[in-house]
């Protein structure tokens, strides 16, 4: 046998001052045979399931406890601790509220993110991820405001991974573990309603990026979702920031989403209060409106809804015999469909701001047909050869409208090999502009006219122009025009500067009449429809200098793209999308991202405010939730997402 060693370890349980443990090893003795003699030399009685042990030098777990001292190269000199994996964690939430809950310090993040979702009731984990937090300005006065903290540290572990699309079975509305005690309930009632409006002096409190260089800081502080939190300098009750880090959201169920839902809109209040993202004042109204609306039904409203579970199964079973069916329909009837497409021919003006003319906006015929737009000098010439014809499919589409100016434009942004064209349509009034705009959605995702979604697509834009109307002269007679709403809570601090609050009332009063009819879910629905509508929705900033260039640029991701910006402009130079995306790899000693498109483009850059792990994570992060559907399996294929995100050869 070999020969015997000491070994030193340190065991939490016995306190901070406590000298190490001292036991009798062999190099051949395994990890789970070093515990069993540590917790046999302590004598403390204690359930000792959840405990690893931890090697400081090496800043690594030991968790396979069938290899032995010798095989993970362990002497007598290794620094090793002992202690539980799962630790508190003061968590703060979009809302700002904070949770204390124990989340697992030995796991990689993306593990321990599933977790605390499992723990939160929150369905995908894997669109959200843990950040190191932003300090707030403290003022000197402040320091006796202690914080509310909701504390989850009693919660059992739940054993067994849940699947990601499952839906959980709740108990009065809520899942098991919170309808225990009245106290836990009232956490889960924080986490599922959305919080009153913030006053205007939490808002000013906060930090606010004032250029795309100060939001691209933010993003250097996300966590690595392939290393665990101890690998990361985390300490036991340290204070980490919970958000959604991947603009891609799937399947939202209301029903059974209450706490992410809620947990997205306060995330998507909070970038628009806080100038994260720019919108129009015409829309900063419209959300103040349906800010001041989701409060007053979220009061009236009450909460728990107790789930019929029978009427759930009747209601899961119709939704996926409804998806079953979508999928079925044979051919002949696509034939026939597509026989039968509506067409959508009209006279619209178009306009080009990248050819250097000073001509604006020229009238032609438009034919639309599948996925493209052609174009005529006239309706009588329609039947020769177009001018041009523009393939859609892959476009961006971004609305750009003001209804009380009667202004109702369509911008594409046309893929080309050298970057992006631009191009606007102008419709002539909303009927026109709903229909055009719709095909043009449609026609981006690769969907022709004959498309089942063409009217519905339709209705909506029709009614969310109906929203940004103002109803002059009707405001008078309303009961909400005499309650006393505190404005600055609703709007952007620039507001708060342009605007005294008694002129702000009646402007998020008219646009509240459009949206006074909805129910909460609806309202909290149509805020975040509004938000992804925004032409920055869902770009994530970072700083980088390109191959060659001598100045910092700025990098944008996206859900589906990659957006270069010149910081002296502050326009964007280019857009490379990932679905164009041939490969991807990081060169880990220069810290220099390379990316091969189709068409032999090549873009090589080094990034200044982020690590390169977390560029090369956001690529593979969405294009791992553009695999996502119910088809394959209702299990998440965290296996993929490693290999998208980890930083080995990618695809």
């Amino acid at each position: 046998s070999m020969a015997a060693w000491d070994l030193s370890v340190k065991v939490e349980d016995l306190g901070p001052d406590a000298p190490p443990v001292t036991i009798s090893v062999a190099s051949d003795l395994h990890v789970g045979g070093v515990i069993l003699k540590l917790v046999e030399k302590t004598q403390m009685q204690r359930n000792w399931s959840d405990h690893a042990l931890w090697w400081d030098q090496k800043q690594r777990w030991l968790l396979r406890t069938a290899w032995t001292l010798e095989k993970y190269g362990i002497h007598a000199d290794a620094r090793l601790l002992f202690m539980p994996q799962h630790k508190p964690l003061k968590l703060g939430l979009p809302s700002g509220k904070t949770v204390m809950l124990k989340a697992c310090f030995s796991n990689p993040v993306f593990q321990t993110v599933m977790g605390i979702c499992r723990m939160l009731n929150i369905r995908h984990p894997e669109e959200l991820s843990l950040l190191r937090p932003v300090e707030e300005k403290k003022k000197k006065k402040d320091k006796d405001l202690t914080e509310e903290i909701y504390d989850l540290t009693e919660v059992p572990l739940s054993s067994g991974t849940p699947t990601t699309f499952s839906r959980p079975c709740l108990y009065n509305g809520m899942p098991a573990h919170f309808a225990d005690s009245e106290q836990m309930e009232g956490v889960y009632k924080m986490l599922s309603v959305t919080q009153p409006p913030p006053a205007p002096e939490v808002i000013a409190k906060q930090y606010r990026p004032a250029s795309v260089v100060d939001k691209s800081h933010i993003h250097g502080r996300w966590l690595d979702s392939s290393r665990c939190l101890m690998q990361q300098g985390i300490q036991e009750n340290d204070r980490l920031w919970l958000r959604f880090k991947y603009y891609s959201f799937y399947d939202i169920e209301p029903k059974y989403d209450v706490v992410r839902l809620t947990q997205l809109y306060e995330q998507a209040r909070w970038a628009i209060l806080l100038e994260d993202i720019d919108c129009t004042e015409e829309e900063m109204m419209l959300f103040g409106a349906l800010q001041y609306h989701i409060n007053k039904v979220a009061l009236s409203e009450p909460q728990m809804m107790s789930s019929n579970a029978a009427l759930d199964d009747l209601e899961s079973a119709l939704q996926s015999l409804e998806v079953k069916m979508e999928g079925d329909s044979s051919s002949a009837s696509d034939l026939l469909e597509n026989m039968t497409a509506p067409e959508l021919n009209d006279y619209l003006k178009i306009f080009r701001p990248k050819r250097l003319t000073l001509k604006g906006y020229k009238q032609y015929w438009f034919k639309f047909q599948d996925t493209s737009i052609s174009y005529f000098k006239s309706k009588e010439e329609s039947i020769g050869e177009p001018i041009q014809q523009i393939n859609l499919k892959g476009c961006e589409v971004a609305p750009d409208v003001n209804v009380a100016a009667q202004k109702f434009l369509i911008r594409l942004l046309i893929p080309a090999p050298e970057g992006m064209n631009e191009v606007y349509l102008r419709c002539e009034n909303e009927q026109q502009y709903a229909q055009w705009m719709a095909g043009c959605r449609l026609a981006s995702k690769g969907k022709s006219l004959a498309d089942s979604s063409f009217q519905s697509e339709i209705q909506s834009i029709r009614s969310f122009l109906a929203m940004q109307k103002t109803n002059s002269g009707s405001s008078n007679n309303s009961a909400a025009s005499d309650e006393s709403i505190n404005t600055h809570s609703l709007v952007s601090p620039r507001y708060h500067k342009k605007y005294k609050p008694k002129q702000l009332t009646p402007r998020i009063l008219d646009a509240y009449q459009n949206v006074a009819q909805l129910s909460l879910t609806d309202a909290l629905m149509r805020f975040l429809q509004i938000w992804q509508a925004l032409p920055d929705f869902g770009l994530s900033y970072v700083v980088v200098r390109f191959k060659g260039s001598r100045k910092d640029e700025v990098l944008g991701i996206a859900p589906n793209r990659l957006i270069r910006i010149d910081l002296g402009v502050g326009d964007v130079v280019k857009t490379w999308r990932y679905n164009n995306m041939k490969q991807w790899n990081v060169n880990w000693d220069i810290k220099q991202m390379a990316i091969e498109f189709e068409g032999n483009v090549n873009i090589a850059f080094g990034c200044v405010t982020a690590d390169c792990k977390i560029v090369h994570e956001f690529i593979g992060g969405y294009i791992f939730m553009s695999t996502r559907s119910r088809e394959k399996s209702d299990t998440l294929n965290e296996e993929l997402f490693h290999k998208l995100t980890g930083g080995h050869e990618a695809l």
